[in-house]
């Protein structure tokens, strides 16, 4: 009896974090849905009456800046990819003398801010000619994604038996074909776990989009909501619909990839 009534006092603690760290999106959700006048003249937990008015408003303005992210995004993840997987890979499978000296830089690169990075980065790109460009922001913010996705996939190389990776040297195939066709295949959940944090870290970025772009050619949506608070600090509707649609795409991919977010985290830390 006395199990059963802790863990239901446990169950209950829990609801009530859960419900407190929730409300302010429940709160944004419900005011993007009310109109202006409701929104001033008398607020309600419920909105009296819905309307979808702010969403048709926000998403015309927002449109070209959420193209410009999704390009963003992708081509970092995309990237980020490309180099991390070799990488962590070679740091996985072979030994050489200064390893651990690698892994603790590439852990060190986790710990400086962002904003630490902005000036070097605006100097270099500004001598390359790649401010206001997409591939200016995609290598920006690979720079905190490729460490990041070295530091999972690693781990979950190295719990990959070597017996599978001896056996597709005894079939005849090499270092490259053994890791596209074994390798890559069966660590598809750390992979996938790689590449959606690396997609969360472009779409939020801020920083790097405000300091690497210095006209309105390109604007992520980060930027779009910034400056849209600016144009709009009366239409609070308009402002907490622009925030749905700037989370929507990221917790669409959250709740259908979860399963894999959780297993390519668990085969990352089993062993290190």
């Amino acid at each position: 009896m006395k199990k059963k009534l802790s863990k239901f006092i446990l169950f209950l603690i829990g609801i009530t974090i859960v419900a407190i760290l929730l409300f302010p999106v429940y709160w944004i959700i419900v005011t993007s849905l009310k109109s202006n006048n409701e929104i001033f003249g008398n607020p309600t937990i419920i909105p009296m009456e819905p309307t979808i008015e702010a969403y048709k408003i926000t998403f015309i303005e927002q449109l070209s800046h959420i193209k410009t992210s999704l390009i963003i995004s992708f081509g970092t993840v995309i990237f980020s990819l490309i180099i991390a997987l070799p990488t962590a890979y070679a740091l996985a499978k072979f030994r050489f003398k200064f390893i651990n000296l690698i892994l603790l830089l590439i852990l060190i690169t986790q710990m400086v801010p962002n904003i630490m990075m902005t000036t070097p980065l605006y100097l270099m790109f500004s001598k390359i000619h790649l401010l206001n460009t997409h591939i200016g922001l995609i290598l920006a913010d690979s720079t905190y994604a490729v460490p990041f996705i070295v530091l999972i996939l690693r781990t979950v190389f190295m719990n990959i038996p070597s017996e599978l990776l001896e056996a597709s040297y005894i079939d005849g195939a090499g270092e490259l074909k053994t890791f596209i066709r074994v390798v890559l295949p069966v660590s598809y959940s750390g992979i996938i776990t790689g590449a959606l944090f690396a997609f969360l870290f472009s779409w939020g970025d801020f920083i790097y989009a405000l300091t690497l772009t210095t006209d309105e050619s390109i604007r992520p949506i980060t930027l779009g909501i910034y400056n849209f608070i600016g144009q709009y600090t009366e239409n609070w509707n308009q402002l907490m619909a622009a925030s749905v649609i700037a989370i929507a795409p990221v917790t669409i991919l959250l709740i259908m990839f979860q399963k894999y977010i959780t297993a390519g985290l668990t085969e990352g830390s089993t062993k290190g």
